[in-house]
């Protein structure tokens, strides 16, 4: 019983949580600690923290987290599951009606008219980046990295993790102070 309702607290904000992890958070907190009160507000407030501090989806380590807190090892792979699913499933069904009708005119000019917008997007959010390199790290800093990946990565063809690892390690030596 406790594994369905890991289940059912991680895949229903999976569902309604459009916008990614953080947008869910809210949803996860509501299924956590009003509706099967599994803790109060300053522990969730406490995971929370510590998982915005580890590197990937908070979604995803909410609910390894809490699943596990709740169910064990199985429990935290039914939160995982249970957070990624939505998704997962959306991406087969979507993927499949893709594939199925790939030849079709209308649907090659529907991909040609969604590329415009997703590389607008991820101009968007490469120049946040930049911007908060700048404040951050300070323009020298953040030049230097840039032109040493676009080095990399155009001219050397390293492989993006190497470069971002490279990018990592420049930093704890260069900029931690």
């Amino acid at each position: 019983m406790i594994y369905w309702k890991i289940f059912v607290a991680f895949f229903i904000p999976g569902v309604l949580g459009y916008g990614g992890g953080p947008a869910s958070i809210p949803l996860v907190e509501d299924q956590v600690i009003d509706h099967y009160g599994w803790m109060d507000a300053e522990k969730f407030a406490e995971v929370l923290a510590i998982g915005n501090a580890l590197p990937g989806p908070i979604a995803t380590k909410l609910a390894g987290y809490i699943g596990y807190q709740q169910g064990g090892i199985l429990g935290a792979v039914v939160g995982v599951f249970a957070t990624v699913a939505p998704s997962l499933i959306l991406m087969i069904f979507l993927l499949g009606m893709l594939y199925r009708f790939k030849d079709s005119p209308k649907v090659k000019q529907m991909t040609n008219f969604i590329r415009p917008a997703i590389a607008v997007l991820l101009g968007v959010i490469a120049f946040q980046f930049f911007v908060e390199s700048y404040h951050g790290a300070g323009w020298l800093q953040t030049l230097i990295l840039t032109a040493a990946s676009f080095f990399f990565l155009e001219k050397l063809k390293v492989h993006p993790a190497i470069v971002i690892a490279g990018a990592l390690g420049y930093g704890a030596i260069f900029l931690a102070a």
